[in-house]
């Protein structure tokens, strides 16, 4: 455990909580496809990220798998591990904490999805495989910083697997397929250049985050962190009761997403709500209707609420509206008001 005390706690980041809230969703639904942090410097982006994996429960793994296969689940397990089970082997088990798996702006394409040798395939029927960032990131969170600097095709690849839960490299004919579950976090600062607006549109949700402005929340930022500087194990202490609430809320929150029901009236406002706004595509109601339905399990309930709906607008929405160049991201609120208020 000593090299996760080190971990700024998640429950101690001040403000942000539309950050904190995104992360959360993502953590109890990975089937979110990931979320995109727009936002300066120095707001606290990687911090939220590697406090987020820390405070995530423990998962099981078959021990020595590379893809760090869930030992109780044969759909989502590698052909390897499927095949040892099938043989009637017990596969060995071991706990971990989550992982976080950064991916460095420079990754080219063989770096992130992994390496077929065809020479091997060909010559004796063998296919050798040699997994890349995918597959460490299963059953993990990949840390995309920068990812509006990242090459077009690579950030297609990345969103593809978040959105497939798989990763499948084809060469020459041959193709290898293995499980890429992974929480997809990226960030950016705005300032550096936008992402096309047909790759913004495939993360699921959005945040816009900017420093705080209320001096006595920054005199507070600057406390915790100093405080934590001085003495992380004692700070992290200090913390530890409030992670533990989290932790157990988000456990509860995913054994209950499966029960949670949403009903035509609900799917009817999140309909309007995309039309009236000038959201392109059907996209944005999708996710607006997963992101309600996880919202409410995160709120310990089984039936999605309109308080849910508008509570998922913002993520959802936020890099979807229609813009002229140049035209900063947000949102219309008292027409939002309007039409929930109908």
């Amino acid at each position: 455990m000593g090299a996760f005390k080190k971990v700024y706690p998640f429950a101690a980041i001040v403000g942000q909580e539309e950050m904190k809230r995104g992360l959360l969703l993502n953590a109890v639904n990975p089937k979110l496809s990931g979320i995109l942090i727009r936002g300066e410097k120095g707001t606290a982006k990687s911090t939220a990220v590697r406090a987020l994996a820390a405070l995530l429960p423990e998962i099981e793994v078959v021990a020595g798998c590379v893809y760090s296969c869930d030992p109780d689940d044969i759909t989502t397990m590698c052909a390897s591990c499927r095949e040892r089970l099938a043989a009637g082997e017990e596969l060995p088990r071991a706990r971990r904490k989550m992982r976080v798996v950064d991916l460095p702006v420079s990754a080219t394409e063989d770096r992130v999805v992994g390496t077929l040798d065809i020479e091997q395939a060909i010559k004796k029927g063998e296919k050798h495989f040699e997994p890349g960032v995918l597959a460490q990131a299963n059953r993990g969170i990949l840390y995309v910083d920068e990812v509006n600097l990242l090459d077009d095709h690579i950030v297609d690849v990345l969103l593809d697997s978040a959105a497939m839960g798989v990763n499948t490299v084809e060469r020459e004919g041959v193709s290898f397929t293995h499980p890429a579950n992974f929480i997809l976090v990226g960030t950016m600062n705005p300032e550096e250049g936008e992402l096309r607006p047909q790759l913004l549109d495939r993360f699921g949700l959005c945040v816009n985050i900017t420093g705080i402005p209320d001096p006595r929340l920054r005199v507070e930022v600057v406390k915790r962190r100093a405080a934590f500087e001085e003495d992380p194990e004692g700070f992290a202490r200090q913390w530890e009761a409030e992670e533990e609430r989290l932790r157990r809320q988000i456990v509860a929150a995913k054994a209950l997403l499966p029960k949670v029901k949403i009903s035509d009236e609900m799917l009817f406002l999140i309909a309007r709500i995309a039309v009236e706004m000038g959201v392109d595509g059907h996209r944005a109601d999708l996710v607006m209707m997963k992101a309600a339905k996880t919202t409410a399990a995160l709120r310990g309930r089984e039936e999605v609420t309109e308080d849910d709906v508008r509570s998922s607008v913002d993520l959802a929405l936020l890099h979807r509206m229609r813009r002229r160049p140049f035209q900063e991201m947000d949102i219309d609120r008292e027409k939002l008001q309007v039409i929930m208020g109908r």
